[in-house]
């Protein structure tokens, strides 16, 4: 693996990247209860980065595609978020931290999706690669998860935002190892981006994208509730979504292997499908423990293949020009849009339906597979594209 161009340097900027997120969505919420907001403040407050993610990735990826000043993009984007983060420390209510939590994420979330773009590209011919270096994410969000519990059950809370603060600083200095390279001369790529999304299967693409992350919903949502409600453990709990994140990592190991043999939508079809049986075991066969180890060994399906090949599926599909919006698309349409309207949905019904709840998740996962199946086409590459490969992209950050 050490072959490929740049691995540490990418790979740590994804160690420090989800380790963020190992903190920010297990223990976010702690702090905020802790510093004296209500349940519906929390809520409400912990929403802000998913509902920024809607737009913002799309600004910040036709900015980059416009100007092909990628990295710097990214480097900006970082150093605004950390310098804005600190404004939580002197937040005193739930309109003053709002505001700060959206401004950090209107600038974070310009982040992940052009990196995913320099991370394609500077891995050139070995892009199929990109799982072994998108795993190292999957490795800093346990270590982050488990670490930070442990030392939180002496320490005081308040420790939160401060190591938050600290990540995001790290992964500013990660961005600043990637060599600056000669800019990509600006380009209009409006009109170009339509043509591309009324190619066969693109926007079938985006609509699956949406409807597994909004089946996604109850389980970053409740699933920890659900499991206590059960009479299981917080450990045993922790433990379960420990043991998710090492199936992903287990698959993002062996994705080049499976991208040399099978196609993206096959892999693409068969997460969707795994991810409704996921959501179908949690829903009806919760009492049994070796159903929910097994259902939690899916989550290598239901994230880890599934967003390797969406990733892949992307690089081939929006090339040159296009490569940040496509991206861009994708995180906001999926993790953005499909994410928040998949935690509210679930949020407002979950008092009445409960673990019902993930029945209809593996009802809208079995939706995205029949559209996937119906309607889903493998990339093709276009000459008019083909002039601009994505390596000229990243060489032009």
């Amino acid at each position: 693996m050490t072959d490929l161009p740049y691995y540490w340097r990418l790979s740590a900027f994804y160690l420090c990247y989800f380790a963020l997120l190992g903190v920010l969505v297990p223990y976010w919420g702690l702090y905020l209860r802790e510093d004296g907001f209500s349940a519906a403040e929390i809520g409400l407050l912990m929403a802000v980065p998913q509902l920024t993610k809607i737009g913002a990735p799309n600004l910040w990826g036709w900015l980059a595609d416009v100007t092909g000043q990628r990295l710097r993009i990214i480097r900006t984007g970082n150093l605004l978020a950390a310098v804005l983060f600190t404004g939580v420390f002197f937040a005193d209510g739930f309109w003053s931290m709002l505001l700060v939590l959206a401004a950090f994420s209107f600038f974070w979330n310009a982040v992940l999706a052009q990196f995913e773009v320099v991370t394609l590209n500077t891995l050139g011919r070995h892009s199929d690669r990109y799982s072994q270096v998108r795993l190292w994410g999957s490795v800093g969000f346990i270590v982050a998860v488990l670490v930070l519990g442990r030392v939180l059950d002496d320490a005081p809370v308040s420790l939160v935002p401060w190591a938050l603060l600290a990540l995001l600083w790290a992964i500013w200095l990660c961005t600043l190892t990637l060599p600056a390279q000669q800019a990509a001369p600006p380009r209009n790529t409006g009109g170009d981006l339509l043509a591309v999304l009324r190619r066969p299967g693109v926007v079938v693409f985006f609509l699956c994208a949406f409807l597994m992350q909004l089946s996604h919903g109850p389980y970053y949502t409740f699933y920890t509730i659900y499991l206590v409600d059960l009479g299981i453990s917080r450990t045993l709990a922790g433990q379960l979504w420990a043991l998710g994140v090492v199936a992903e990592v287990g698959v993002f190991l062996m994705m080049h292997k499976l991208l040399a043999r099978v196609s993206l939508v096959a892999l693409i079809r068969v997460s969707l499908l795994l991810a409704a049986l996921r959501w179908l075991m949690i829903g009806t066969l919760a009492d049994s423990l070796v159903m929910l180890l097994l259902a939690q060994l899916l989550h290598a399906a239901s994230f880890g293949s599934f967003h390797a090949a969406a990733i892949a599926w992307l690089h081939r599909t929006f090339q040159g020009g296009h490569a940040g919006q496509g991206q861009a698309l994708y995180s906001s349409l999926g993790f953005g849009a499909g994410w928040a309207a998949g935690a509210t949905l679930s949020g407002l019904f979950w008092d009445q339906l409960g673990g019902t709840s993930f029945l209809l998740a593996a009802a809208v996962a079995l939706l995205a597979a029949v559209l996937a199946w119906c309607g889903l086409r493998e990339p093709t590459r276009h000459p008019r594209d083909a002039d601009e490969r994505s390596a000229t992209d990243c060489r032009g950050s």
